[in-house]
């Protein structure tokens, strides 16, 4: 046997007895892993807190720490914690935190404004409590105050005491606004170069809401005639004898609205352009 056949300083000699490379590994389960130091073998049936959990053939289990301590196969591996799928739940939560429920992307905090002379008016207390839920934190950032109105045989007196001008915008949202009705002739009346009235074409801001988001396919019918919050409490089989009924009844609803895509889009149109409108003085105010 010849000690001295082997040059030493052959090509590769520093490299020569070094450990081989562990190869980064995601763990997965029922994977038969070695862990060279103890001699364990065994299967992984599981990890926490950054321990990777074998079991052997006789069921007896270890814990281990992830890192680049054992062997896979034959081979070292640096046996890592496993890729986190994002689901759409995951997604969800990432875009409510950055968006507001609009849409809108949220930005840096910015200290309080003074709100602008311009002001939207909203036709019922529904209709109010919807605008802020979902368009809330856009109003407050462009420093815009909505307005309850009533009733929309109020609104040509509220135009003349508010006495819009550039500068003091006046955006008014009205329901069931179509061609022929009452709605639509009033609003003939007091539109001018710095009032903005846009409206949906439901009868009540109730039905804006996509009927999908309360399990059903669409909003009943209600006969002519009848009140169509109780007629529609009535066909879904809700409580509706009383005020408090219907006002339970709308919470209800206003609870499964999450975000503009919970709603119609004429209705995310009406608002948008209202909000564009009161604002369409303002945009070099610093924002």
């Amino acid at each position: 046997m010849d000690r001295y056949s082997n040059d030493v300083l052959a090509k590769g000699w520093q490299q020569a007895g070094r450990r081989r490379p562990a190869t980064p590994t995601p763990v997965e389960r029922e994977m038969v892993l070695e862990e060279p130091s103890s001699g364990f073998v065994g299967a992984v049936v599981g990890w926490e807190n950054g321990l990777v959990v074998l079991e052997d053939r006789r069921g007896k289990r270890r814990s281990f720490p992830f890192g680049p301590n054992f062997w896979l196969d034959g081979a070292p591996v640096d046996l890592k914690p496993p890729v986190r799928v994002q689901t759409a739940r995951d997604k969800a939560q990432e875009y409510n935190r950055t968006h507001t429920a609009s849409g809108s992307r949220v930005g840096p905090t910015a200290p309080a404004k003074v709100a602008l002379p311009s002001r939207i008016y909203v036709e019922g207390r529904h209709d109010a409590e919807l605008v802020e839920k979902v368009w809330g934190s856009d109003l407050r950032h462009v420093g815009v105050v909505v307005e309850y109105l009533g009733g929309i045989d109020d609104l040509p007196a509220i135009v003349v005491a508010f006495a819009p001008e550039r500068g003091r915008r006046l955006g008014v949202l009205v329901d069931h606004l179509v061609p022929g009705t009452k709605e639509a002739r009033i609003v003939e009346r007091v539109t001018g170069e710095h009032v903005l009235v846009t409206g949906h074409e439901f009868i009540d801001i109730w039905a804006a809401v996509r009927p999908e988001r309360l399990g059903i396919e669409a909003w009943p019918a209600v006969p002519r005639g009848q009140d169509w919050k109780h007629g529609i409490c009535q066909a879904l089989g809700w409580p509706h004898a009383t005020q408090a009924d219907i006002a339970a009844a709308w919470k209800a609803i206003l609870r499964r609205v999450e975000s503009f895509k919970d709603l119609d889009t004429g209705l995310l149109t009406s608002v948008e352009r209202l909000i564009d409108f009161v604002t369409e003085d303002h945009l070099d105010r610093d924002s």
